[in-house]
């Protein structure tokens, strides 16, 4: 898994949190979308997420340069904001789906890249 975000606090949590989550490996951390491309193009991570608020281009922007450079990596969206405050282009970036960040743990991600979880937006 790559974990894309520019709050150190963020990166931490989730470093934590996979730490913990036998069936999940951090395989690398960005913390803008171009670091997020190249990693993405030299790991190949099943899994990349996300977080929409980037500052350089948008994680929205981002993951179809993501998708462009590892067509298999399943892009999950994160961030603050409310489903019916998610940005133009949210639904049609390419992710499988939006999660806010309060949500984040390993059963709910399981259970998104296992078809959908109930407090996730999917897309795909």
């Amino acid at each position: 898994m790559l974990v894309v975000d520019d709050q150190d606090a963020f990166l931490v949590a989730a470093r934590r949190l996979l730490a913990h989550a036998p069936d999940f490996d951090l395989v690398g951390e960005a913390s803008d979308a171009a670091s997020a491309v190249d990693l993405s193009d030299r790991l190949q991570p099943d899994v990349v997420l996300m977080d929409i608020e980037l500052p350089d281009v948008n994680g929205i922007e981002a993951t179809p340069r993501v998708l462009a450079v590892d067509s298999a990596a399943r892009v999950i969206l994160l961030s603050t904001y409310t489903n019916a405050d998610l940005p133009d282009g949210a639904a049609t970036s390419g992710a499988l789906a939006y999660l806010h960040k309060e949500d984040l743990s390993a059963p709910v991600l399981r259970s998104i890249l296992d078809g959908g979880a109930p407090v996730a937006t999917m897309f795909a």
